[in-house]
């Protein structure tokens, strides 16, 4: 199971940000909307440094994931791009986004479950529809929203590679938050 941190849009804290990339989480999606170019740059560039085997995903800023040499999450409303540039993660709300967005790295199903400002959720039974509808291979494909180690097993399918949150990982300790969500999905 591949895990994503995003983090909480509170700024960059080294430590709290490396415990969340020493705990056992495959990639980190650096989603800080409010510190400038040059900050980000920082962070995400610390960021590969602290964890070098850790997948590091810049949100929103096409020029600062390629200064850094990570990947770009291009959120709903950026304008598609073409994903041979970099590694491409994008949003998936509606299923109907597929064809446009199939060939980015990964795609952050989203919101699975209720989720505070983020629309109505698609559910297990809708995720697991869509999924069955695709091709072996494609993107990596992660659920997003409203997930926590006690909700996330249900959602296991073979064509879902993971998960993303954000509280999970910032609200406790993010070790013992990875160690549930694989306890969760080895069930």
């Amino acid at each position: 199971m591949f895990l994503l941190a995003i983090t909480p849009g509170l700024g960059f804290d080294r430590a709290r940000w490396g415990a969340v990339l020493r705990s056992g989480i495959q990639g980190l999606l650096i989603r800080e909307q409010a510190l400038e170019a040059r900050a980000l740059l920082d962070a995400a560039r610390w960021c590969r440094e602290a964890a070098p085997v850790v997948e590091i995903w810049l949100g929103g800023r096409l020029d600062v994931a390629l200064a850094a040499g990570v990947g770009l999450h291009a959120p709903e409303g950026h304008p598609e791009l073409d994903p041979t540039w970099l590694p491409l993660s994008r949003p998936l709300h509606a299923e109907s986004q597929w064809p446009v967005r199939s060939g980015c790295a990964q795609l952050l199903v989203s919101p699975i479950l209720p989720s505070p400002g983020k629309g109505e959720p698609w559910g297990v039974v809708r995720l697991h529809r869509f999924l069955d509808g695709l091709p072996a291979a494609g993107p990596r494909i992660l659920a997003l929203g409203g997930l926590d180690p006690s909700n996330a097993g249900p959602l296991r399918h073979p064509r879902l590679d993971g998960l993303a949150a954000i509280r999970a990982f910032w609200s406790e300790d993010p070790a013992a938050a990875v160690a549930r969500f694989q306890t969760a999905w080895d069930r």
